[in-house]
């Protein structure tokens, strides 16, 4: 296992992971719209940057384009602003713990959508273990409460929803065309880009407030977790394949939670953690990874 590898995992999932905390400090300042928005243009010129680097060239075909449109709404806006508007109302570890079910998510939807993702028994397995996960972070034990909390906590489901049907529908009509991974993401994350910058009179009409931190965070976010972060996970996905690079899902929560607690004194209740270990178990068992196998004698 080379070391420089392992060195862009760890990367990968603490730009991921952090990503959280940076909309929490953001939020400090800027509205859900313009934190999304920061985050989608520095991520945008994170991007081509790579692209020129890397020289890679821009898809020309508006069919091209029509897909990438339905991604960036899928995969950037939609989900995006959800968990913005998440972190207004609840911790940012919490947000970081129910970004973990979006593999479960997209497991399930991909059931549905594609012939080829059948449910197996391990499948199912993961499946129920995840949405008691869920039931156990939500702790409907202590009374369902229709305010902001539990409408903060299915906005975050949704945001997963998305991302797994964004992830199924690259799959479907995107992954054939054969393009580039840093030019699908350049696409998608500039057209998304896009669309908040003309839709900013509608979801960032607040007075922004900003200062060096909120700056800090919202070009980390950016840059470092929407552009550097999605090469060095292409490296890894390359490296280890697809299976093993997906452990970043493992590691993500935990750094989310962890720099909650100690960078922003976030509250942490004992069903949080054990409701994202109940989520991440789901996550190893639909990967077949719990089951155990009995050695074969030898003739």
């Amino acid at each position: 296992m080379r070391a420089g590898v392992v060195g862009q995992f760890a990367v990968v999932a603490a730009a991921w992971g952090s990503s959280f905390l940076f909309i929490k400090i953001g939020l400090g300042g800027l509205p859900p719209g313009q934190v999304v928005w920061a985050r989608l243009v520095f991520g945008s010129l994170a991007l081509a940057a790579i692209m020129l680097v890397t020289r890679q060239a821009v898809p020309r075909e508006p069919r091209v384009w029509g897909h990438l449109t339905v991604v960036a709404l899928l995969l950037c806006v939609v989900p995006f602003l959800l968990f913005a508007w998440a972190e207004t109302r609840i911790s940012s570890g919490l947000a970081s713990i129910f970004n973990a079910t979006t593999p479960l998510l997209t497991m399930a939807i991909g059931a549905v959508a594609l012939a080829s993702e059948r449910l197996t028994r391990d499948r199912v397995l993961g499946l129920v273990l995840g949405f008691v996960g869920v039931v156990v972070i939500i702790g409907p034990w202590a009374g369902i409460d229709f305010g902001h909390d539990l409408l903060a906590q299915l906005a975050c489901l949704g945001a997963t929803f998305c991302y797994g049907c964004s992830f199924v529908y690259l799959r479907r009509f995107v992954a054939p065309l054969g393009l580039p991974a840093v030019s699908v993401a350049f696409g998608q994350v500039t057209i998304a880009a896009a669309i908040m910058l003309i839709a900013t009179p509608w979801v960032a009409s607040t007075p922004p407030r900003v200062d060096l931190p909120i700056v800090l965070s919202m070009l980390a976010l950016g840059a470092v977790g929407t552009g550097l972060a999605y090469l060095l996970n292409v490296n890894v996905v390359r490296a280890w394949g697809a299976a093993n690079a997906s452990a970043v899902t493992y590691l993500s929560p935990v750094v989310g939670v962890a720099l909650g607690v100690t960078v922003l004194g976030e509250p942490l209740t004992w069903n949080q953690p054990v409701g994202a270990a109940l989520v991440i178990l789901g996550i190893v068992a639909s990967h077949g990874k719990l089951r155990t196998t009995r050695p074969v004698p030898a003739p």
